[in-house]
């Protein structure tokens, strides 16, 4: 290894380390080949994402900055002033020592972009025109940041375009990436598992979205949209008051077998990847399993509307699901058999 990929991959782990030592975990499963490229689009994601909930910004001028940031991927011309500017502008204003590092670091990252191929470079700037896309529709459809400002998506095809845009495309790098990559790969038909791996994606964001309910309530936002709610009898300012749970229990059962459907489609996925590429293979396994754990709670959980209340599977259920799909080789059989018990508890 040169010195050059060296500190690379040294700047990558710190800052990955510091911003989610749970993504800096999985990634280590990750193919080293691709290793850096999913690594430093995780990254940019998570700088994107500052900038967006930065709210000692001005909307207008997050709006701007995501804009300016956006920007840098339309094309293979980098304009460092304007990274320097978003640095100076929004990392000073992180309480997140690790959130700050990250955008302090920003030219660092987008140097290290340079040193990808042409191709990996291609596949990284369509992910983030995208993603950064679902950020932009975040700040304009929700105007507010607290409860009395709460507003939800219109439509049904209003979410499915958010959940594409926040995580279906990443469905769609990851398929493109590892097809390039990973000689196992080489027969599949990338449009075809790239929609595959959309509906992988959605099925994540979706389950992030009903876990998430109270918590983005209590900042202006409803993702659950009008129209659902209104076949309920429900509008999106009574679920603030935790006693419409129950009312609410019909429209999230339907979003979590939308989730579980999605999700089905990512275990599909899954099972198309060769035994023997079992770091792969696991890498995909973790989250449709750990998102079932978590839909499960969503199911049973009398505080879903608390916003005190976080409603997430506890680490060691994590590292069970790790250990029991590692330990067995990422085996189909029982990966399946996990994900069929899970299911048959979610639909």
């Amino acid at each position: 290894m040169t010195r050059t990929t060296s500190s690379k991959r040294e700047l990558l782990g710190e800052l990955l380390k510091g911003v989610s030592r749970l993504f800096y975990t999985t990634l280590a499963v990750v193919p080293a080949n691709v290793r850096d490229q999913v690594g430093l689009a995780y990254l940019f994601a998570r700088a994107a994402d500052t900038i967006a909930d930065t709210e000692l910004i001005e909307r207008s001028r997050r709006l701007e900055f995501l804009s300016q940031l956006k920007g840098q991927f339309l094309d293979d011309h980098i304009a460092l002033a304007q990274v320097q500017n978003i640095q100076r502008a929004v990392g000073p204003l992180q309480q997140d020592s690790a959130e700050r590092l990250l955008l302090e670091r920003l030219e660092d990252c987008f140097r290290v972009f340079e040193s990808f191929s042409q191709d990996d470079r291609a596949r990284v700037q369509r992910l983030m025109r995208t993603l950064t896309q679902g950020m932009e529709m975040d700040l304009s459809a929700f105007p507010g940041k607290s409860a009395e400002d709460l507003v939800a998506l219109k439509t049904i095809d209003d979410l499915d375009r958010y959940t594409y845009y926040v995580a279906g495309c990443v469905g769609e790098f990851w398929t493109d990436l590892m097809c390039a990559h990973r000689r196992a790969l080489a027969s599949w038909n990338v449009r075809h598992m790239s929609e595959v791996g959309v509906r992988f994606g959605k099925g994540l964001q979706l389950t992030n979205i009903v876990k998430d309910i109270a918590h983005d309530l209590h900042k202006g936002r409803c993702y659950i949209p009008e129209a659902m709610l209104a076949e309920a009898g429900l509008k999106p300012r009574d679920l603030l008051d935790q006693q419409n749970l129950s009312r609410l229990r019909p429209v999230l059962n339907r979003l979590v077998r939308m989730a579980t459907e999605h999700l089905d489609q990512g275990w599909l996925y899954t099972m198309s990847i060769p035994r023997y590429e079992t770091r792969l293979r696991l890498s995909c396994m973790w989250p449709i399993l750990s998102a079932g754990e978590s839909l499960k709670l969503v199911l049973h959980s009398p505080d879903l509307l608390n916003p005190a209340v976080k409603v997430k599977i506890p680490r060691s259920k994590v590292y069970q699901i790790m250990a029991v799909t590692t330990f067995t080789g990422a085996c189909g059989y029982v990966g399946t058999a996990y994900w069929g018990r899970l299911r048959k508890q979610l639909i």
